[in-house]
């Protein structure tokens, strides 16, 4: 058997062996096929922290939350209660907010801070120097989007973005600037005892982005689905409890230092494999045409998670996670992934389903055209 070969049978074997095992709940959210139990820590920590969540109402902050919860840790949040009031019954819930309210965070005393909700540096530099002297960690929230694209491959030494305009806190214009300062005031108060986590896309139960979703959705609809590009293109992306669980683990080990959380492997994991691995999620007949880069750009083909390995943003796509992975970073298999978002996604109320737009008129409009080039030079 060829390797090829070989490695197709045990990728549909994992795929067939998580849809043979039954539905269970799990602590960090959503449902899943099975416990995958080199995954999660079983049990409570060794020490019970107390952690103080600076936002935790969104998208990654509630898996965080409950993942912390489960594990035996003391949690407190600090959020302006606005966005799911109630959330976490019985957890103490600090009200303020980051632009000059944060009073509320004085005279207690916390183990370890993780920032959620730190976008502009000056926010960021307030709430650290008040915690300085409060809290033993503080571990920031930040994201891939801090380094320069234009690269064949990205670590955490790789060359980060500048900010053009330091006065600026315009974060829909610089992100990704913005985000290295933050890292930066980090590092500056707390030395060693900062760490800054650079998350990829982030994908799983809960999502309001919908750019993982769409692929498992599309598919369970069926029919011919356009791949876009070279088969051996990289993906990536972060389940969002596999981050929670790091996380968590970095404030259980005290681990300092700059992480990138880029899945769903160490290795490069092509959109073949990611598009046959979600394949095997549903029952749905799918067949897939797969249409070449430079056409689906000409055509002004758009689909989510797919970046060109040879396009000027191509190295989004070769974000490296080693030293992560060292330090405790794990990665569920793509099939868990995709079925819990898929099973999610068919939960929610119709009117959240309709905001993610398959686009299947255009979607089939490249396909013709692809196929009338491919025929004319037959």
């Amino acid at each position: 058997m060829s390797s090829t070969r070989r490695e197709f049978v045990d990728r549909s074997l994992m795929i067939a062996g998580a849809l043979a095992l039954p539905k269970t709940w799990r602590p960090g959210g959503g449902l899943i096929r099975s416990e995958w139990p080199s995954i999660t820590p079983r049990g409570k920590a060794s020490k019970a922290l107390r952690i103080l969540f600076l936002g935790g109402t969104g998208f990654i902050g509630p898996h965080m939350v409950r993942y912390a919860m489960y594990r035996g840790h003391t949690v407190s949040m600090f959020n302006r209660g606005k966005s799911a009031p109630g959330l976490f019954p019985g957890v103490e819930t600090l009200l303020g907010d980051r632009d000059n309210g944060l009073d509320s965070l004085k005279g207690h005393q916390w183990d370890v801070v993780v920032d959620n909700s730190g976008y502009v540096p000056r926010h960021v530099r307030d709430s650290a120097e008040l915690l300085k002297n409060s809290v033993g960690r503080y571990i920031f929230t930040s994201t891939g989007s801090v380094y320069k694209f234009d690269q064949d491959s990205i670590d955490e030494d790789s060359p980060l973005l500048t900010l053009d305009d330091p006065k600026s806190e315009d974060v829909n214009k610089y992100y990704g600037p913005l985000k290295v300062v933050c890292e930066q005031a980090v590092r500056q108060i707390y030395g060693d005892r900062g760490t800054n986590v650079r998350l990829h896309i982030v994908a799983g139960p809960g999502d309001t982005t919908d750019r993982f979703t769409y692929w498992p959705v599309r598919i369970d609809k069926g029919g011919e689905v356009l791949a876009p590009g070279d088969p051996n293109n990289p993906v990536e992306f972060i389940d969002v409890r596999d981050l929670a669980e790091f996380v968590v683990h970095l404030a259980e080990q005290n681990t300092g230092g700059t992480f990138n959380a880029a899945g769903p492997s160490l290795d490069e994991y092509g959109m073949a494999q990611f598009l046959y691995g979600i394949r095997g999620i549903t029952p749905s007949r799918v067949s897939f045409t797969w249409v070449d880069d430079a056409f689906v750009q000409e055509q002004k083909g758009r689909f989510p998670l797919w970046i060109s390995q040879h396009g000027p943003a191509r190295g989004i796509i070769r974000v490296r996670s080693n030293r992560g992975v060292a330090a405790g970073l794990k990665f569920r298999p793509l099939a868990v992934t995709a079925l819990d978002t898929l099973e999610w996604f068919k939960s929610e109320p119709e009117e959240r389903q309709k905001k993610l737009p398959l686009n299947l008129e255009a979607e089939a409009k490249i396909l013709e055209a692809w196929k009338a080039k491919k025929g004319a030079t037959k």
